[in-house]
């Protein structure tokens, strides 16, 4: 196996038997930098052609749109994505050496368009709740909700079986609520259906994720965030300016009482 860096982020890398580390310390196998990466990000084993991949640390390792857990498999065509780094599980170009010289060799072009595999361009990051932490591919018609085969499944409670539908635009994503029960929030504003940018906010419920792009940084991140504003803070009855003006309304007939009685008019 092979991994392939669509991003020039590093040079192909043919997989040997054994173990591979990949993260930013010079002493890793593979040494990736970028935000998002750890010193020792991840590791992949590969025993007679299988290949498992493992995180070693609690930034995000992606497979396929879906952060893993534990120890993972892995095959030809995957798509890999550390910190914001991805890569591409490819044959690797040691299968074809020294055939027998009887052997025909196969014909490379049998007439079909391969379609390269393309990193995503936009990603969910939960910034609360069950998903803290946890970065999530986005593809288009992905649905996210507490089912655990969703597109992005998010282990929570309040979060309805099947949430809401994500649709990628050129502009951002295209959020459609499937008639959740606690309701679909973009920037703080329940919809039905809305655009989420880059930068935004999207709340299901009490979770909250952003949507960032693999090439922003932390402050193109928060640029385009609009701030919920905070609910109206009860109004202390105490302080109330019309209850004030009540209270000074009756002081002053108590106290013309008590003088219009001593005065014997009363």
């Amino acid at each position: 196996m092979k991994l392939v860096f669509p991003g020039g982020e590093h040079a192909p890398v043919d997989l040997a038997e054994g173990t591979t580390i990949i993260g930013t310390d010079a002493g890793c196998d593979i040494v990736v930098g970028g935000a998002g990466i750890a010193p020792r990000h991840c590791e992949i084993g590969l025993t007679a052609g299988v290949a498992v991949v493992h995180a070693l640390d609690s930034a995000p390792t992606v497979l396929n749109g879906r952060q893993i857990e534990g120890e993972t498999a892995v095959k030809e065509g995957d798509l890999l994505l550390f910190g914001r780094v991805g890569c591409q599980v490819n044959a690797s170009d040691r299968k074809a050496a020294t055939p027998e010289p009887s052997a025909r060799a196969a014909p490379e072009d049998d007439g079909r368009t391969r379609v390269r595999s393309a990193l995503p361009r936009f990603l969910l990051r939960g910034v609360s709740g069950a998903t803290f932490g946890k970065t999530f591919a986005v593809t288009d018609n992905a649905v996210i909700g507490r089912q655990p085969d969703c597109d992005i499944p998010v282990p929570a409670e309040e979060v309805s079986r099947n949430h809401a539908r994500l649709k990628v635009t050129p502009d951002g994503v295209r959020v459609e609520d499937m008639g959740s029960a606690n309701g679909t929030y973009i920037n703080g504003k329940r919809v039905e259906s809305g655009l989420l940018k880059p930068g935004e906010e999207l709340r299901l419920d009490t979770v909250r994720f952003l949507l960032v792009t693999p090439g922003m940084d932390a402050k193109q991140q928060s640029a385009g965030a609009r701030v919920e504003p905070p609910p109206p803070a009860a109004t202390d009855k105490g302080s109330s300016p019309t209850l004030w003006i009540v209270i000074g309304v009756v002081a002053v007939a108590l106290v013309a009482f008590a003088v219009l009685h001593s005065m014997g008019k009363i």
